[in-house]
């Protein structure tokens, strides 16, 4: 075994001596100046460039950091500043406001726009409160990061990886889509873990010896989406197991002050940090907003014109579902509107997503549609437009959606369509506090391209992708029906006839959640029953089912009986008509419908009359339905035991007939199966002899001629066989040797006898 040479012990121990005094050093430089409880840092003048940094000279105290504007004026260890060296220099807002708060170790609950640096608010926090503990892998969970997206969380950890580098720490990323075994080897080795509440949960109830008891930092990224409804019962099952002692982060851009929530997460006299509170606006001052009315029928024509005029820029197009994100990827991809298209939804692989946010933020000019999955805390560099073809579901989901472009000191723009149901959003966008300077203009239809019936010829080119324009339609028009804000989203407002057109559709499928007019029991059916499944994205969360898996091409056949069932479907696809228009039938239909589509199930009709059963005897004549098996009286009512002994003594006789019968007959078949058995025997005696005598001899002999041999003795002793070879040999066979030969053995035998 080598050992480390004296240079390599001696640099490692002055390493080692070296961090120790830099950490005692950065414990006393923040107890010393750490600012006080319920102030901001933004209030206090911010020190010179030229300024001293930590220790003054002479000893005598250490420098303010309450307020400073550059990273490496904070009281940070020289590994994290070399991490940020590469890429940050000049601190943004709620870095200044909350970083000397949360490295004393108080608890944060801070809110700020969307791109104004929230991440390193964090990431800085964790990467220092580990090291000065010396924390190493033997010690387990240090820091937990929950995100609420799988998106999100690996944005986090490249973020983690870049400012951490120089540090020894050791950190995993615990998100749906991988490998839970290769997770469970690792995980308790780790010191950081960024996370999904899912996956988190799966490896506290599954993985072996996994603990978080020595947790010493949570971080909440995205908050107020994490201890809503969708995420409850995961938060609190894993806020169980954490220690209640402990420093909790909470960074969103829309805070929750809820009493509720805040005592779900236990925060210790929290600091409330919003640097925007007293801003004029609710989103970025460099973002410019716009809005039109465009009928829902019209929006995909308006999407397509937009996206032909504007090749060169980078566009961030937001719809409400999975399908009809895969359904505008498609068609538009067989249209080639001249610029690359990428799409985004939880539907896809993790791998996928990853490859596609990666590409998608390397690229100078593309179009991304995706879902609200990508509206919460991705950061694409250099996003010109954000496009929401459909209206958001709240105030915070717009806010969050146009926080895509304008990022730090950035730029952008952003459009919203709305259909004319839905203009109340855009009254409650501009009477919100603090303001959203959204401004409403008028659509030039001269310019616009009509692109609906070339959608229907892309449907027709391709006839799988109906069923995606159909499943589109659906669950667009389902996630309108369960929005809360009933307001803004009436599903019985929108044209729905138009607006199939609009998608290529022949005939409007229709809709089994919807109930038409208003009237109860007027109920449509849709053409395929999973088309009412809820694939709704719009809520952000992160699904860890993985239906991203590449499906084999249909064969020709398979795809014309697709084409035939669409066909019948679209036969039976007629709109309830009114209730005014609609007669209701005076008598009782009870004959079955003469086609049943496969998709629709016969329901047992309370009211229609029972079958009768009718009896006829040998004249023909009708019975009762159970004449058949009802006792007839004959008036009879003496028994007769003489009739009765004679019927026994006749049943007697008969008995001994066919006993005889039977016995005769075991007796012939006892014999018939002797007879085979001796066949058999004799059968094989004759193969034995042809084996020993010559064919030609033998050939002219018939098998029952042949006299039976005997059989060859056999000897047994204790199981040996070879005794009984032994024995073979000393038998002769008299028939092989001639009748001189036989004298002459007797003569010797004789005289063996006598000598």
């Amino acid at each position: 075994m080598r050992h480390p040479k004296p240079r390599q012990v001696s640099s490692r121990k002055q390493r080692r001596l070296n961090e120790t005094e830099e950490i005692k050093l950065l414990d006393e430089w923040i107890r010393a100046m750490k600012p006080s409880s319920g102030t901001s840092p933004l209030a206090v003048p911010p020190p010179t460039p030229s300024a001293p940094v930590g220790r003054l000279p002479g000893g005598e105290g250490f420098s303010p950091y309450s307020g400073c504007k550059l990273f490496w004026q904070l009281p940070l260890s020289q590994k994290t500043k070399d991490g940020l060296k590469a890429k940050y220099k000049e601190m943004s807002d709620i870095q200044r406001a909350s970083l000397p708060h949360s490295l004393c170790g108080r608890d944060i609950l801070g809110a700020a726009k969307t791109g104004s640096g929230k991440t390193l608010a964090f990431i800085i926090p964790v990467i220092e409160k580990l090291y000065r503990l010396r924390w190493g892998p033997e010690d387990g969970v240090g820091a937990l990061i929950l995100s609420p997206t799988k998106d999100l969380a690996v944005q986090l950890f490249e973020e983690l990886k870049r400012v951490g580098k120089y540090h020894t720490l050791s950190a995993g990323l615990l998100v749906g889509g991988r490998d839970v075994k290769s997770e469970k080897e690792r995980v308790n080795s780790l010191n950081i873990i960024i996370c999904t509440p899912g996956r988190l949960l799966q490896h506290m109830n599954e993985t072996h010896n996994f603990d978080c008891s020595q947790l010493q930092i949570l971080v909440l990224d995205e908050a107020d989406r994490i201890l809503d409804h969708g995420f409850r019962a995961e938060v609190d099952a894993i806020l169980g197991e954490l220690p209640r002692v402990r420093q909790t982060l909470l960074f969103s851009a829309t805070q929750t002050k809820s009493v509720k929530d805040l005592a779900r997460v236990s925060l210790s006299n929290p600091e409330y940090i919003s640097v925007h509170a007293e801003a004029v606006t609710a989103t970025p001052e460099r973002l410019k907003q716009l809005a039109m009315v465009v009928p829902l029928d019209q929006k995909l024509d308006m999407l397509w014109s937009f996206i032909r005029k504007h090749i060169k820029s980078k566009i961030l197009v937001f719809l409400t579902t999975c399908k009809q994100v895969k359904f505008v990827f498609e068609t538009f991809s067989k249209l080639r509107p001249g610029v690359p298209l990428k799409h985004l939804h939880g539907g896809m692989s993790q791998t996928r997503r990853i490859l596609t946010c990666m590409m998608f933020a390397e690229a100078q000019a593309s179009v991304l549609f995706c879902t609200d999955v990508a509206s919460r805390g991705l950061d694409f560099p250099s996003v010109d437009w954000v496009v929401q073809v459909d209206c958001p579901e709240d105030i915070e989901t717009y806010i969050h959606r146009v926080g895509r472009t304008a990022r730090f000191t950035n730029e952008g723009r952003s459009i919203l369509f709305l259909s004319p149901s839905e203009m109340k959003m855009l009254e409650k966008l501009q009477g919100t506090e603090p303001k959203i300077p959204i401004k409403s203009i008028k659509p030039n239809i001269d310019k616009l391209e009509q692109v609906s019936h070339r959608l229907a010829s892309v449907l027709v080119q391709y006839p799988d992708m109906q069923h995606t324009a159909k499943r589109a339609f659906v669950t667009y028009l389902k996630s309108i029906k369960t929005k809360k804000d009933k307001e803004v989203f009436d599903v019985t407002k929108l044209p729905l006839e138009d607006y199939a057109k609009s998608l290529g559709l022949p005939v409007t499928p229709k809709l089994r959640f919807l109930n038409q007019n208003g009237k109860k029991g007027l109920f449509s059916v849709s053409v395929d029953d999973d088309m009412g499944e809820d694939d709704n994205d719009h809520d952000g969360s992160d699904r860890e089912s993985e239906d991203d898996v590449l499906v084999a091409k249909e064969s020709d056949s398979t795809k014309i009986k697709q084409k035939i069932n669409l066909l019948e479907d679209f036969e039976d696809d007629i709109l309830v008509p009114k209730e005014s228009e609609r007669k209701l039938p005076e008598k009782i239909d009870t004959e079955l419908p003469t086609r049943i589509t496969t998709k629709k199930k016969l329901k047992i009709n309370p009211l229609r009359p029972a079958g009768t059963r009718v009896k006829f005897d040998d004249d023909l004549n009708v019975l009762p339905p159970f004449a058949t098996i009802a006792e007839i009286d004959t008036g009879e009512t003496v028994l007769d035991r003489s009739k009765v002994a004679e019927r026994y003594m006749k049943l007697r006789e008969e008995m001994k007939e066919q006993d005889k019968e039977d016995k005769i007959l075991q007796r012939q078949m006892r014999r018939e199966k002797r007879k085979k058995q001796k066949m058999k025997l004799k059968k094989w005696r004759g193969d034995g002899e042809d084996a020993v005598g010559s064919d030609e001899d033998q050939s002219d002999v018939d098998d029952t001629e042949k006299p039976a041999s005997k059989r060859s003795k056999i000897y047994f002793n204790n199981g040996s066989d070879d005794e009984g070879e032994k024995a073979k040999k000393n038998v002769l066979d008299a028939d092989r040797i001639s009748l001189a030969e036989q004298e002459a053995l007797a003569l010797k035998l004789l005289s063996s006898m006598h000598s």
